[in-house]
């Protein structure tokens, strides 16, 4: 004889109810998993650990120098990034009233070089 499938089972449940808590019970788990926090990145991991910037000290030298070489007051000079060129020399980006410029420094803080600063 063959057994019907689409009627109660032998708990008394439907089989589309049986389906049903199937289902949900998977969509729990997958739920439950979906809020389980991952850990923090090392700091290799992280995007900024391969570029190295001039310490601030440095940065602040070529702002003074570069205001000073160009004539303008030393709070209009801003340092606005800089990237280690070797291992004792580093190059910094200024802004000096919306005009560019750069300097190059090496770690004992002597100027090797101040670019003009751009016309507007």
């Amino acid at each position: 004889m063959r057994k019907k499938t689409d009627g109660p089972d032998r708990m008394g449940c439907p089989a589309f109810g049986r389906q049903a808590a199937i289902l949900s019970s998977v969509l729990f788990v997958l739920g439950l998993s979906a809020c389980q926090s991952t850990p923090d990145p090392t700091p290799e991991q992280m995007s900024r650990t391969k570029v190295e910037t001039a310490p601030a000290d440095l940065q602040l030298l070529c702002a003074t120098t570069v205001a000073q070489s160009g004539g303008v007051d030393e709070s209009r000079v801003l340092p606005v990034g800089s990237r280690k060129l070797d291992a004792r020399t580093y190059h910094v980006d200024l802004n000096v009233d919306g005009r560019s410029t750069s300097c190059v420094v090496d770690d004992d803080g002597k100027i090797l070089s101040v670019g003009a600063i751009a016309a507007s």
